[in-house]
């Protein structure tokens, strides 16, 4: 794949739980290449390169997959700027939580659709495999929205009597 592809795949299949920017994936294909876990060769396309993942590569990959995660700091506009609402009013946080709200049920209808395509391609025989494992993120990503739309309804009533 070329650096532009990894990332409409990367957006196209995990984007619901995973995210990069081109500029995070050149500087890791680049050292990636350089610690030999992917090959790159000339691409037909003037100014790209395609990427191959070598043998070295696999079973580096796999002994990522398989180590502990590593937790990340929690990053959040939404809690910092409810955090500070006093600063900006009832309204204002009340339509930061209402768009939180409706990107939780969007995602709610996303991974609904998501489900349904599983049992069709399960049902066709296809990526059979895979799919135990995909419901898996797909379930956590439902969990989490359903947690979002229910924190917001609670959230809206509270700021409903802060305002009233």
């Amino acid at each position: 794949m070329t650096g532009y592809a990894v990332r409409e795949a990367i957006r196209d299949q995990l984007g619901h739980f995973w995210s990069e920017s081109f500029g995070q994936i050149y500087p890791t294909l680049s050292k990636l290449a350089a610690d030999g876990f992917i090959e790159r060769t000339a691409s037909e396309r003037a100014n790209a390169s395609l990427f191959r993942l070598t043998e070295s590569g696999e079973r580096r990959l796999t002994d990522l997959l398989r180590s502990p995660v590593e937790a990340s700091p929690p990053r959040s506009g939404l809690m910092l700027r409810l955090f500070f609402g006093q600063a900006t009013g009832v309204p204002a946080a009340a339509a930061l939580i209402s768009d939180a709200r409706a990107a939780a049920a969007a995602q709610l209808d996303l991974f609904a659709g998501l489900r349904a395509l599983a049992a069709a391609e399960v049902a066709a025989g296809l990526d059979a495999e895979h799919w135990p494992w995909w419901l898996i993120t797909i379930s956590a990503g439902e969990h989490t929205a359903r947690a979002t739309v229910a924190w917001a309804d609670e959230s809206l009533a509270a700021l409903a009597l802060m305002d009233g």
